[in-house]
């Protein structure tokens, strides 16, 4: 089971590199925030569900990437959005500064918009 969910979690980690914009990219800021905020660790439990769903139903797993990425994202946004001063105010996630703590609150809100 954990070969699995690392091998799972891999794909995910690709995937997520590929599609999210790189850090050089206008806004650079905001692509720097999603970066910090998207791989600051987590064990990609919800993107790896989905890779899980599709086996079972016999597809392939690369083709549910997409679908993976997207939920991951979304899943971002909802953890950004839950530390920012006016809901939660929490200063650390995952261990790390949370991203209105390094980016601002206006960049953080930005970000989590730009996951959705």
């Amino acid at each position: 089971m954990k070969e699995y969910l690392v091998s799972r979690q891999q794909m995910v980690d690709a995937a997520l590199e590929a599609y999210l914009p790189k850090p050089t990219v206008k806004p650079v800021t905001i692509h720097k925030a999603m970066r910090y905020s998207v791989f600051a660790g987590g064990k990609r439990l919800r993107p790896i569900l989905c890779l899980a769903a599709a086996e079972c139903c016999g597809g392939d797993p690369a083709e549910a990437l997409p679908l993976a990425c997207a939920v991951e994202c979304i899943h971002t946004y909802s953890l950004i959005h839950d530390d920012l001063p006016c809901m939660d105010d929490d200063d650390l996630r995952r261990g790390m500064p949370t991203s209105h703590k390094v980016f601002g609150e206006g960049i953080a809100v930005l970000t989590g918009d730009a996951l959705l």
